[in-house]
């Protein structure tokens, strides 16, 4: 089997763009360390898919939504449970790429690594 060659057919279907971010040690300026958010991987190109349908839980004063979509993306790069992602949509057209979509944030579940890509299950809560 020539995993480089189905690696390559399978990132061709990759029009979406995201950022990794997760938790890290900073050092502030009076010495102290702060946990902060910090960026691991930028515009990296994967593709998402919506799992389930969103649940709807209205509330007398929100509108939550939380939904799951899975995440296809380069098994080169890490992903840790907890990650945030950010993600953008978008269509790749003859003059480049160009976003169809807002940015969102997700957060990372446990990743699914394959030898030619990995499948990170995305939680993503809001309101509306």
């Amino acid at each position: 089997m020539n995993v480089r060659r189905y690696r390559k057919a399978i990132e061709k279907l990759y029009e979406d763009k995201c950022t990794i971010s997760r938790y890290g040690p900073v050092k502030q300026p009076n010495g102290s360390t702060k946990q902060e958010l910090q960026i691991v991987h930028a515009d990296m190109h994967c593709r998402i898919s919506q799992k389930s349908l969103g649940s709807n839980g209205q509330t007398e004063s929100s509108n939550n939504i939380s939904y799951e979509t899975k995440l296809f993306i380069s098994s080169d790069l890490e992903i840790l449970q907890g990650d945030v992602l950010h993600i953008i949509r978008g269509r790749i057209t003859t003059s480049g790429w160009e976003p169809i979509a807002a940015e969102k944030e997700y957060k990372a579940g446990e990743p699914f690594p394959y030898q030619t890509h990995q499948e990170v299950s995305l939680q993503r809560k809001d309101k509306a």
